[in-house]
């Protein structure tokens, strides 16, 4: 009982004095319990607000003569002197007990200004960043003190912010943002040209189709989903864009900042206090490090993935009623004590009108990352199934059959020349666990230069660490009678995309960032487990009582709890500068570089060439350079071989010898920094490979700058010519005797499907005529459009040759 509920405070009746207040007080218990049970608030700052007493409470004004006192000895008489009236307070002292209103907007602002001027400054002591200083570590190798100092300062901001545990809702949102420019947008604060090479593809794709209005999968097996870069071709020539530099510099912030409102609102449906939320939220920043946000499809559609959950989770969640405790076998046991948690969740309920137009927006999200990328949709599929499976969602079984014939046809009907001829490479990593994690962790931490190495195991930790957090949090919360089902389930559904494929080596980090939003919840349990007393937005907390703990003051373990949270937070922060930014060495774009791809795409008629420099020959080796921005039909990629003394340069000289006119040779510093930091060449190899070439008569430099250099041979055979440009077209879509069945059970499977789940939003009581009609259409339609996608992988995939 706090002070201000303290008798004799409201009703003007006598209360207990100060001694007597903490005496009557309830005790704070630590253990858990269901919510069925008896709960203990935990306020915040009881004892300051018992010493508050209103004026005149303790009787200190009273009046010298009292009844059944006449036989006391006489009181000399006094002079009454005007009353002299206390001092009120003063500005300073005012403004001193309002800093906690203040002092976090302050802090946080101060740290944003101070860092944007460390990293935007001229280089100097303690100031700017010059890119030279960049070693194997990457970026943190090159950022001043004060970078790290202002960064610190934010994140003080933030936990003296929830230290209030009220939910200042803008204020920590603005933190958080802040927070999150400065550790996403460090590199769009750095760098003249937009980060990570394979940027400039996407953007290649982009100019493609707004140059030719279509998509050609026989370019890139990328074009096979080309929902995102057909959005984005749509937007920038409506709105006259031709030059994409600035938004790709820049995307890697604003998707973060775009992340951070479905997961807000995802955490807006989790029973927890408001310092475990926002601290949620906070970790869901610094942990990711995978750099999948950039301007890419999987970065726009890992957006889609969070608000599909979040739409799930608010329209459309679902907590059955705790059942009573069962007899039986362990088994049964068991699933009782966990039906009998209390669940870890809140519903909202909403009319029938307003959950139709949010079914209609799921399947709108699901079609738009069908559209556009391989893995999302089962992500999202999985979400969507496992909750059903928990008893955390509203929604019937016909969504998952609905929205998984959704990924069927698109694959099946709309990716064909991706996967005709080819068909171990849609499922040739089927059920291969082992592999598919041996081919995501052991060739992930493969590296030559000791620095480098750190970068690689920093990585590493991070992912160990917030697993460890997750555990640590989901056993807390359990104590104390609370099932987390939403959270374990976002945590471990991404897990199951190991049984599909390898992702050519990068499943692995999809794993990863499709599970943060489940895990960083689940981590923020680890620090702040205990429930909200009230409502969702109580600054109080409580503890179900079931097994009490007086050993420590509730009050003060909370307070530890803040303060290693702070340093976990801090810690992370720094080590996210190492993990993100580690690769900065090969990772970052140079103006020189960009300049010289640019002479190549003015030199490109009708067609042309670009050899791009690797260690080994081999599939899926990315270059490390901004290619593919411009004109990516008509020129031709193609690897050519290295070797570690920068002298031997026959393998390019015989490479040039035998490719047509217009075949350049591009030799830049990105690739020289990937060969010494990956692949253990010499730290000055791409000086001494460019002085190589240079002293070759039979090779001639017709491009050069600071950070790259562009090589042909000094003449062609007489009888050369260069070849035509790669034709779009093809034999057209491959087709199977079925495939028209299979297109109209399709249609009939979708309408009936999505009229079953329309009853079923009425009540699942209601309607069962109905549904029984609906599904008795759609069971068998469904069943003839799979077996017609079936034949066409059977029919299609085995028989055309690659």
């Amino acid at each position: 009982m706090t002070s201000s509920e303290a008798p004799g405070e409201q009703d003007g009746t006598p209360g207990p004095r100060d001694g007597d207040a903490d005496a009557e007080r309830a005790p704070e218990r630590d253990g858990a319990e269901s919510a069925g049970t008896e709960q203990i608030p935990d306020h915040d700052g009881a004892e300051s607000a018992d010493a508050e007493r209103a004026p005149g409470h303790d009787g200190a004004e009273r009046t010298p003569e009292r009844d059944g006192e006449d036989d006391a000895p006489p009181v000399p008489a006094r002079v009454d002197r005007p009353a002299v009236p206390a001092p009120g307070p003063t500005r300073l002292s005012a403004l001193v007990d309002s800093a906690t209103g203040w002092l976090p907007l302050l802090l946080s602002v101060e740290g944003l200004i101070m860092y944007v001027l460390a990293l935007r400054v001229s280089p100097g002591p303690l100031r700017g960043v010059d890119v030279a200083d960049i070693d194997g570590l990457g970026l943190i190798s090159a950022l001043p003190s004060t970078a790290f100092v202002a960064i610190l300062l934010m994140i003080v901001a933030f936990f003296v912010t929830i230290a209030q545990n009220t939910d200042r809702k803008f204020l920590l949102l603005f933190q958080i943002s802040a927070i999150t420019f400065a550790l996403h947008g460090a590199s769009a604060l750095i760098h003249d040209e937009p980060r990570f090479h394979t940027a400039y593809v996407h953007a290649g794709f982009v100019e493609f189709i707004a140059r030719t209005g279509e998509s050609s999968p026989l370019l890139d097996a990328r074009f096979a989903w080309p929902g995102f870069f057909a959005m984005i071709a749509f937007i920038t020539r409506a709105a006259g864009i031709t030059d994409l530099s600035t938004i790709m510099q820049w995307t890697p912030l604003l998707s973060n900042l775009l992340y951070l409102l479905p997961f807000v609102l995802i955490l807006r449906q989790v029973v927890a206090t408001t310092r475990a939320r926002w601290f949620a939220a906070l970790l869901f920043v610094i942990v990711q490090w995978i750099g999948q946000d950039y301007f890419s499809a999987q970065g726009f559609t890992y957006a889609i993935y969070l608000a599909f959950v979040a739409i799930l989770l608010r329209w459309f969640g679902r907590v059955e009623p705790r059942e009573a405790p069962k007899v039986g076998g362990p088994v049964r046991r068991l699933l009782s004590r966990l039906r009998g948690l209390t669940p870890g969740e809140l519903v909202h309920v909403t009319g029938v009108y307003d959950r139709s137009i949010m079914l209609i927006m799921l399947i709108v999200l699901f079609v738009a990352a069908t559209t556009a990328h391989q893995i999302t949709p089962f992500m999202m599929l999985g979400a969507l199934t496992g909750l059903i499976l928990l008893r955390r969602c509203s929604l019937s079984w016909a969504m998952p059959f609905f929205l998984g014939l959704i990924v069927l046809a698109w694959i099946s009907y709309q990716t064909t020349a991706f996967w005709s001829g080819h068909i171990d490479q849609l499922f040739g990593g089927l059920g291969r666990f082992f592999e598919n994690l041996r081919s995501n962790t052991g060739d992930r931490i493969e590296g030559t230069d000791a620095k480098h190495a750190l970068v690689l195991m920093a990585r590493l930790g991070i992912c160990a660490v917030i697993l460890l957090l997750a555990a640590t949090g989901l056993l807390r919360r359990l104590r104390r009678g609370v099932g987390d089902r939403a959270a374990l389930l976002l945590l471990c559904v991404p897990v199951l995309a190991l049984g599909l494929q390898s992702y050519g080596g990068e499943i692995g980090l999809r794993i990863y960032m499709f599970a943060l939003p489940g895990a960083c919840i689940l981590a923020a349990y680890a620090f702040f487990p205990n429930l909200p007393a009230g409502p969702a937005d109580s600054p109080d907390e409580t503890v179900p009582i079931r097994r009490i703990n007086a050993r420590f003051d509730p009050r003060l373990t909370r307070r530890i709890s803040l303060l290693l949270a702070a340093v976990c937070a801090m810690v992370l922060s720094i080590a996210f500068l190492v993990a993100r930014y580690g690769n900065e060495q090969f990772e970052r774009v140079s103006t020189g570089e960009v300049a010289a791809m640019h002479y190549v795409y003015a030199n490109d008629e009708p067609s042309g060439r670009l050899l791009y420099l690797v260690p080994l020959i081999g599939p899926e080796v990315t270059p490390s350079i901004p290619w593919g921005e411009q004109d990516f039909d008509k020129i031709e990629y193609q690897q050519v071989l290295v070797d570690r003394n920068p002298a031997v340069i026959s393998s390019v000289i015989d490479k040039l010898s035998v490719s047509p006119p217009n075949t350049y040779l591009v030799v830049t510093r990105g690739q020289g920094a990937y060969l010494q930091l990956n692949h253990g060449f010499p730290a000055d190899w791409d000086r001494r490979f460019r002085a190589a070439l240079d002293s070759s008569r039979l090779l001639k430099r017709v491009y050069s700058n600071a950070d790259a250099a562009v090589y042909t041979l000094r003449s062609q055979p007489a009888n050369a010519a260069i070849p035509s440009p790669r034709g779009l077209g093809g034999p057209g879509d491959p087709t199977s005797p079925w495939t028209p069945v299979g297109l109209g059970a399709l249609v009939v499977a979708w309408i009936a499907l999505f009229a079953y789940q329309l009853v079923h939003l009425r009540g699942p009581g209601r309607g069962r005529r109905a549904r029984r009609l609906v599904m008795g259409v759609a069971v068998p339609a469904f069943v003839v459009s799979v077996a017609v996608v079936a034949e066409r992988f059977i029919v299609i995939g085995f028989s055309q040759t690659p």
